[in-house]
Formats: C-alpha cells, structure tokens, sequence
C-alpha cells in the first residue's frame, strides 16, 4: 500500500475469493480518511459506462415539453446539461473536491479490453463528454485498488502499470485467529472439528467452489445456533449447503464422507 501510495500507481490485489481483498481498500479509506468509491466490474463494462452514463429519456421529455420555448439558445444550453448526466463511479472519483480511494471490484469479471483502457483513462486523468461537449480533469487524483479472483488472464500492458499483490488463502493458524475475532467466545472443540472439515473440503481438488472465510464464519455460527453434537462435524458435515454452494460439490464431498 505505501510503495503504491508513493509511486501513484494503481495496487492490483489478487487471491481467492473471500480472503479480504475488498477488504484491503475499506482499512486504506478508513486509515486516510478518504471516502471510498466502488466499481463493481462485471461482462460488458466498459469505461464509458464506468464514467457516466446520459439520460436520454429524460432528455427527449424535455425537449417535449420545451418544443414551444423562443430562446433556442437557452433552450439547447439546458438540454445538454449536467441534469441529464448520470455518474458512475470512476466520474466521481474524478470530480470529487477530495481525494477517494478507487476500489475497482473483480477487474476479471470485465470484458478483455477493459483494464486497458481504464488504465489509459486513469494516466490523463481527464475526460471529453460529447453531451455537454465538456472536458473533465480531475481536480484530485484517486488511489487506486484494483481486485482481481485470477479467474482470467488480464494483459501484460495493464499488469506492467500496477503495483501486484497476492494475499494466501489463511492457513489454520491464520483462520482461527480471524474465527475468533467473530466470536466472543467459541467451543474449542468445535472450532476444532469445523476448521478439520473446512480445510478437508478445500483440499478436495474436485470441489469446483471451495468455502471462503465468510462461509466458514456462517457455518460455525450455525452449528453454535443448532447445538450439533461436536463429535459429528467433521464425519457428517451437517449443514454442508452453508459451505458449498453447488449441488455437484456437495455430492462430491458426500461420497467421500460414505468411504
């Protein structure tokens, strides 16, 4: 965080779901005082979507209703205006009086060409909309946090820009350190048997959506709530749906359990 800080280049954080990736950007807003701005990317993003978006229905009633107006002049100066603009994240962060922390959200989700243009936007820092026929600078340059799940390939052009961090899955010690922040208090022995059958999930190479931190944290509270018999959770996994989220896994580890 501070070499990025320092150099001014966006920090790219990469790592399986679930290990504090978003994380990562809330403490550096928090830790600053900066407010926080988030970008979730998803299939189809591009960065004019990411800066703004125009509402042209709004618009069109307006030039319904106004038809009759003399002063064309001042007519076409509402008409494209500002009122019609809709922000979008990466506008905001750009317009803003303060500086934000950028969080640009599982960059992996977005179409190919993407990172790259983003990254070209974000170097000039300025911004051309044909609406209003206004160019934007920014008056403040964000700090920038990109997440990725690795779950594509992003290009080289883009990886070069970036300051890279790769956050470990926790091991055991980690985890239950992170358990007990979450609970003020926890059977030993359930913790113990949760975190066996948490980490022998995981390690089934078949499980094609292995739980995350959240899904353990979920399943401990559950099995606290219900009273489970500690000795039956790491041979029976009892409310197994609370860790796995597909059918095909759950049957997976079921006939593992049956062995």
């Amino acid at each position: 965080l501070y070499v990025a800080l320092t150099l001014g280049r966006p920090l790219l954080i990469e790592g399986a779901a679930g290990v504090g990736k978003t994380e990562v950007a809330k403490v550096m807003a928090e830790a600053l005082g900066r407010p926080l701005v988030r970008l979730q990317c998803y299939e189809g993003l591009d960065e004019s979507k990411a800066l703004y978006e125009w509402n042209y229905q709004k618009q069109l009633l307006a030039i319904q209703v106004n038809q009759g107006q003399e002063d064309r002049q001042a007519l076409t100066k509402s008409l494209f205006s500002d009122e019609y603009l809709l922000e979008r994240p990466l506008l905001k962060s750009i317009r803003s009086d303060i500086p934000v922390v950028l969080l640009i959200d599982e960059i992996d989700k977005a179409d190919l060409e993407f990172p790259n243009d983003l990254l070209w936007e974000l170097d000039r820092m300025e911004f051309y909309i044909p609406e209003t026929k206004e160019t934007i600078r920014a008056k403040q340059r964000p700090i920038v946090i990109i997440t990725s799940n690795a779950e594509k390939e992003l290009p080289d052009a883009f990886l070069r820009r970036c300051i890279f961090h790769y956050i470990e899955f926790p091991n055991q010690q980690q985890m239950e350190k992170i358990i007990r922040v979450h609970f003020d208090h926890v059977d030993e022995t359930l913790l113990m048997q949760a975190m066996q059958a948490f980490y022998y999930i995981r390690s089934i190479d078949s499980v094609e959506k292995k739980p995350s931190t959240s899904e353990l944290v979920d399943w401990i509270r559950a099995l606290e709530l219900a009273g489970v018999d500690v000795s039956k959770i790491s041979s029976e996994i009892p409310f197994i749906g609370v860790l796995l989220k597909k059918d095909k896994d759950i049957s997976t580890v079921q006939r593992r359990l049956r062995r």
